[in-house]
């Protein structure tokens, strides 16, 4: 489900959320999209990070799926910010090849969910 595409009805950006969570497998891509430096170093110290409700997110659906359900794909550049309470579980690089579409049908494979193979070449 992809929220955006999602008809609004009036709600606030929480409630449709949470009404579109009721999933069995979530994806969560951490892009580069932010700056972020802690407020006692210098500018210079500065690194890229997830946007900060795409963190809400990945955490909300670890509390409610479990580690086993939810994939972290993550943009590949220098310097990258991973979520401290989060470092040390594997990420999957996302990239222009889509070799991550593999990656994540195994990960859908090894939770039951049934994958045709040759979708992935489409």
């Amino acid at each position: 489900i992809i929220l955006h595409e999602q008809p609004n009805k009036g709600r606030t950006i929480i409630e449709k959320f949470t009404d579109y969570s009721n999933v069995g497998f979530a994806v969560v891509l951490l892009s580069a999209d932010d700056l972020g430096f802690n407020k006692n170093d210098k500018i210079e110290n500065t690194s890229f990070r997830a946007r900060q409700n795409v963190i809400l997110e990945l955490g909300f659906f670890l509390g409610k799926l479990g580690r086993e359900k939810v994939v972290v794909l993550f943009e590949e550049v220098d310097n990258f910010e991973i979520p401290s309470d989060y470092l040390g579980v594997l990420f999957i690089p996302y990239d222009s090849n889509e070799n991550w579409k593999l990656s994540i049908a195994k990960e859908l494979k090894a939770v039951g969910f049934e994958i045709d193979g040759s979708k992935l070449l489409e």
